[in-house]
């Protein structure tokens, strides 16, 4: 067996461990986050039967994914990292999912995008919920502003994303994506890493971004 698959069988384990002692509506499920690495690492995940899979960048993403989605419909393809309104066309082209809208101006150009190429992508707002500086998302205080932002542009947001500061626990702060995902009546919560997914889960993320424990550390 291929050490990709097993680690995602290993991390699956873990969270069906977790599940055990908590009250979840809906079992997360885990994006493989595939970003840096080839389809030599990636296919074995394919062949096994994986179908979510993360990239960060849309120019390697095409590169890597444009044939194989092509021919495996099933592959839903999640845009993790931020998006330049200039690479908007090419995303809504690839993508399933996006989680990184931040901005009442990307909101705008992903709605103009699918309307020309007749198609509906699922979209995450990005939070910045440790008001940091130097990450991308919207303060928490404007989320609910640009949700009916989005909405008014009928857009499909299925839920918010957040990436906590790293110095500080990650509990916390999914303690509060929690509350913002329920104030607005939002299905998934896109929240966990590899250090983090199982705290995640515990605070009702359904959707957690794994890469270098399935796919090991990033050269």
């Amino acid at each position: 067996m291929h050490k990709t698959i097993q680690n995602l069988i290993n991390i699956q384990k873990k969270i069906d461990l977790g599940l055990d002692t908590l009250t979840i509506n809906k079992v997360p499920k885990i994006i493989a986050v595939s970003k840096t690495f080839g389809m030599d690492k990636i296919s074995p995940l394919i062949n096994h039967g994986h179908l979510d899979f993360g990239e960060n960048k849309v120019q390697e993403a095409i590169e890597k994914w444009s044939d194989v989605k092509s021919s495996n419909e099933n592959i839903k393809l999640h845009l993790i990292g931020g998006l330049q309104t200039n690479k908007v066309k090419l995303a809504v082209k690839l993508f399933d999912f996006i989680h990184s809208v931040d901005s009442e101006k990307l909101a705008k150009k992903i709605s103009d995008e699918q309307k020309k190429q007749k198609k509906e992508l699922k979209i995450f707002i990005q939070v910045n919920i440790g008001d940091e500086q130097q990450k991308s998302g919207i303060h928490k205080s404007l989320v609910s502003d640009l949700y009916k932002y989005c909405k008014s542009l009928n857009l499909n947001v299925v839920g918010l994303m957040c990436i906590p500061p790293l110095e500080k626990p990650s509990d916390i702060f999914f303690k509060e994506m929690s509350v913002l995902n329920q104030d607005l009546n939002l299905n998934e919560l896109s929240m966990g890493m590899s250090s983090d997914y199982l705290d995640a889960i515990k605070n009702s993320a359904t959707y957690v971004r794994i890469g270098s424990d399935i796919f090991g550390a990033r050269g």
